[in-house]
């Protein structure tokens, strides 16, 4: 399976990453209810990385299980990293003024969602949205 990754570092990044993300999933034939998911999470933890990291790092990958395909994208940062992962993953917590989704709306987005962060290194976001799930 190929892997694609992307280095996100300008505005202009964010929507190529996007479109990548949406070729992608036409590709493995995913659904449109399932690709607007997928692209509304990959959208959110975009801007995170551009607003709390200056950027980073964003690979794409096709992935099966079985008789299913997905799409895994892995959103890598040497930001700040986050202190309080649960706090974090909380309706309503933001540290920035935004009404955005934040992490818990996406990861309510996506079948599978990981997060790993340590403060001053970093945060790494992985989520998994199968074609057909």
């Amino acid at each position: 399976m190929s892997k694609d990754t992307i280095e996100v570092v300008k505005e202009q990044d964010v929507v190529f990453a996007k479109n990548r993300v949406k070729e992608v999933a036409v590709k493995i034939k995913m659904g449109l209810v399932n690709q607007t998911r997928l692209i509304t999470a990959a959208s959110e933890l975009l801007r995170n990385m551009m607003r709390y990291a200056n950027g980073g790092k964003c690979t794409i990958e096709v992935v099966s299980s079985g008789r299913m395909n997905g799409i895994r994208l892995t959103f890598t940062d040497k930001g700040p990293g986050i202190p309080d992962i649960p706090r974090a993953m909380e309706d309503g917590f933001s540290t920035g003024k935004s009404l955005g989704l934040g992490l818990p709306g996406t990861k309510r987005l996506v079948n599978e969602f990981d997060i790993k962060s340590k403060v001053g290194e970093g945060t790494t976001v992985t989520i998994i949205k199968w074609a057909n799930g």
